[in-house]
């Protein structure tokens, strides 16, 4: 039964990276688009560096999470 719930909150937590990840490098590359655009005459690599920073701070929380449900501080047994 223990193998289920963590499997359940292995599942959600994984949900939430990923939609971490998603959010985060979609407002880096809005970020990068618009300081491309207004500084630094259309070129490309503001766009990508901010979706890395953003794909870089979600894969950040991810690990804080999943060191937390490691440990059991995320979500406590509940019985």
């Amino acid at each position: 039964m223990s193998s289920s719930c963590s499997d359940d909150s292995n599942r959600e937590s994984l949900g939430r990276c990923v939609c971490d990840v998603i959010v985060k490098a979609a407002g880096g590359m809005v970020i990068g688009a618009g300081v491309s655009l207004w500084f630094l005459r259309r070129r490309r690599w503001p766009v990508w560096m901010g979706a890395g920073f953003g794909v870089g701070l979600a894969c950040r929380n991810c690990e804080k999470d999943m060191k937390a449900l490691k440990w059991g501080m995320l979500h406590p047994p509940s019985e």
